[in-house]
């Protein structure tokens, strides 16, 4: 691994991320960001001898990590003088332990300005998954399709990543499912169309979040296909890694506004990039040689970059403009929206707790 830095490691020009912030986004944003999508990546929760991938974004990270610490470092560089917030989890990955990283971000929640998922895998037995959940006090989990094994990440099904075992536990306590799903299709595909409705109405009491907008990165696997989730109730999006303004102006205009939730992915949306629409297809164009996705890498180091942070801030606030956002609605987008869902499901465990439901 190459040698530990004091944070996410990127080389884009730091005083003319200074000048972005201050021209386009401090009066822009509301003074309380909550993030609804962090990934936590502490070093501990990995076996010892585990070395990432060469062209992982993990070797940018000191010693490995992504620690509450790094986050709010993270935050005040990014978003200085706002009061930041997160909802944050695990990076999920087979090489990871899951009680630990589970019990690590149950410890980050102690701090206020955090509330917590849990990783989950379809092999974790419900009684495992309900004892993270209570005797944690975390607000849900966050299946992944490659933690289904035996089976290619894009040919896994919803159903296979989310066994009902574990959806009972959801809908019997209210909990948060942040659901990143699968299939090549993401949102476009029927299956995954199909599946997404049939869970919301099978548990009507648990709250399932789409991430990335059900992973649709580009216009042409949005349009269109909105249109059933838009009418379930306990079924929200969030829009973490979005660059794209024209899939922000549709979801803005076709989906209810106060079930849409901000969100980053960070520590990915801390690098040096832009996402960008290429023929129906989405790319990660990149400041350094690091694979997330479908990533190209500017060798040539002939674009100037800023980070992924300030590219979706970018988009949200031009699709904002078009789609005609009030300053209210801004507002419950970045804050408000989140810490309602989030409050709600709190409220709730502390309802079961006492007996009732």
């Amino acid at each position: 691994m190459e040698p530990p830095v004091a944070q996410v490691r990127v080389t884009v020009d730091e005083e003319v991320n200074r000048e972005i912030y201050e021209r386009e986004f401090r009066e822009w944003l509301p003074e309380r960001i909550l993030d609804a999508h962090v990934h936590l990546v502490h070093r501990d929760s990995y076996p010892a001898d585990y070395e990432p991938p060469p062209r992982s974004y993990q070797r940018l990270l000191a010693n490995g990590s992504f620690t509450e610490e790094d986050c709010l470092e993270a935050a005040a560089r990014i978003l200085p003088g706002k009061d930041f917030r997160g909802l944050c989890f695990g990076s999920p990955g087979p090489e990871v332990n899951r009680e630990h990283a589970n019990r690590y971000v149950a410890r980050v929640c102690e701090d206020e300005r955090f509330c917590g998922l849990a990783l989950v895998s379809p092999d974790d037995s419900a009684e495992t998954v309900r004892r993270w959940i209570e005797e944690w006090g975390l607000l849900g989990y966050k299946p992944y399709h490659s933690l289904v094994r035996r089976k290619r990440a894009e040919e896994v099904s919803i159903p296979e990543m989310l066994p009902a075992s574990q959806m009972q536990i959801a809908d019997e306590l209210g909990l948060v499912v942040m659901l990143h799903i699968p299939r090549a299709r993401r949102l476009a595909d029927p299956d995954n169309q199909r599946e997404i409705v049939a869970l919301a109405e099978a548990y009507p009491r648990a709250v399932i979040v789409l991430a990335h907008i059900g992973r649709a990165y580009y216009l042409s696997n949005v349009v269109g296909n909105l249109e059933e989730i838009r009418l379930r109730p306990n079924l929200y999006v969030d829009l973490a890694m979005l660059n794209h303004w024209e899939v922000l102006e549709y979801l803005f205009r076709e989906f209810p506004r106060e079930r849409i939730l901000f969100g980053t992915d960070m520590p990915i949306s801390c690098l040096g990039g832009k996402s960008v629409e290429i023929n129906d297809q989405y790319a990660y164009i990149m400041e350094q040689d690091v694979r997330i996705g479908s990533s190209i890498y500017d060798a040539e180091h002939v674009v100037r970059f800023t980070y992924f942070y300030y590219e979706e801030l970018r988009a949200i606030r031009k699709a904002a403009e078009r789609a005609g956002l009030s300053r209210d609605e801004l507002e419950a987008l970045f804050y408000h929206n989140g810490m309602a869902l989030l409050q709600r499901v709190s409220a709730r465990r502390a309802l079961g707790r006492g007996g009732g439901r």
